[in-house]
């Protein structure tokens, strides 16, 4: 088996099932490998992890650390392929989204702020300042029903020339984000990363094969 740090041909195994390179002397374990393989194929396909730890029958909150190191994975892996396009960007738009179960009224402080922006029928995503950090006070009633006003119509129209795929990931990004409860504002956008990276990868699949 070869190192997977240095991508020697020769290891050797260890009293405790690891392996050791006789290179670098590095090691690693080829069971905690096949596991992570495992969950990534899992989440590839959009299993969530309560779903991948009833399959595997590994502790969920096990799987969880692992989905999480993923997410972080796609999210730094968006922001280098939106560094290598980002002279291709041709519109742009705002969304303001809160999830359907609540209702505006009350929790305008919830609300989470992102742009959109569109370039070769892909999406990259840059989170914006919460309500409370644009200084807005969801208690001053005037206020609140500029941003009630303001979160009905979801948009800032910019651009136009690439709006059906703005809006479409947004539809996409709606159904998407059902499947989860209790994202910490920390954490959302990771999800919303997570929704961006399957969003694309559908699109080149689609370009691919219109291609072929």
């Amino acid at each position: 088996m070869k190192c997977i740090y240095c991508d020697h041909p020769y290891t050797y195994e260890l009293g405790n099932k690891q392996r050791k390179c006789s290179k670098c002397k590095r090691k690693f374990s080829p069971a905690k490998i096949e596991r992570e393989k495992r969950l990534w194929e899992l989440f590839s396909k959009e299993i969530t992890a309560r779903e991948a730890a009833l399959t595997t029958r590994m502790h969920f909150v096990t799987v969880q650390k692992y989905y999480d190191r993923f997410r972080e994975k796609i999210t730094l892996e968006c922001e280098q392929r939106y560094t290598q396009h980002s002279h291709l960007v041709t519109d742009y738009d705002e969304y303001l989204y809160l999830p359907k179960s609540l209702d505006p009224q009350p929790n305008i402080g919830k609300v989470k702020h992102f742009l959109t922006l569109a370039y070769e029928g892909k999406v990259y995503n840059l989170m914006m300042p919460s309500i409370a950090r644009l200084g807005l006070d969801p208690n001053n009633r005037d206020e609140q029903k500029l941003l009630e006003k303001y979160l009905r119509y979801h948009t800032i129209s910019k651009l136009s020339k690439e709006r059906s795929t703005i809006r479409n990931f947004w539809e996409y990004f709606e159904t998407f984000i059902l499947k989860y409860r209790g994202i910490s504002d920390e954490r959302f956008i990771y999800y919303l990363k997570e929704a961006e990276w399957r969003f694309n990868r559908i699109k080149s699949s689609v370009s691919s094969q219109s291609n072929s």
